[in-house]
């Protein structure tokens, strides 16, 4: 694609390691046919233009004793959104924290233990200086997880 520099090959290969994120530089070679340096080359221009950011591994927070999922919209004080995500960065709990636009400001993912957890982490968050209203809705289920597969095959196949 013209606005990233990717192309087929950097699609297969990420589609390869989001398969198995523990293939060497070597494997991934063999298996897509290509030069290892080739490869190598790939992985460190995805990285250095900011699209491949790590191999985290996926994991399952309600094994981790994390069943609940909720989000929050956040409306802030003008002028604090710098702050206010700090703050929220600070609570182990939130996991991720979006700036958006339309009836709040910051749409946070966070999670819990318990109904009674979430309430302890609810209250962190409405105490963070400058979060002025928040309202949260608890997810019953997750039909379509995170997910990149289908951009990549789209790119993978030209």
């Amino acid at each position: 694609m013209a606005d990233t520099g990717m192309d087929a090959l950097d699609a297969r290969l990420l589609l390869l390691l989001a398969d198995e994120p523990r293939l060497g530089v070597l494997e991934c070679a063999r298996r897509l046919g290509v030069a290892r340096g080739t490869v190598q080359a790939r992985l460190d221009r995805l990285a250095g233009s900011g699209v491949l950011r790590g191999f985290p591994p996926e994991l399952d927070l309600a094994s981790i004793g994390y069943a609940l999922t909720a989000f929050a919209v956040l409306e802030i004080a003008q002028g604090r959104r710098k702050e206010v995500a700090a703050a929220l960065e600070a609570i182990d709990e939130v996991c991720e924290v979006h700036a958006t636009t339309g009836q709040g400001d910051l749409f946070v993912r966070m999670v819990a233990r318990s109904n009674d957890d979430l309430q302890r982490v609810i209250d962190t968050v409405v105490d963070v200086p400058g979060v002025r209203r928040t309202s949260t809705s608890i997810a019953l289920s997750t039909p379509v997880r995170p997910r990149i597969r289908p951009l990549l095959e789209r790119i993978a196949q030209g």
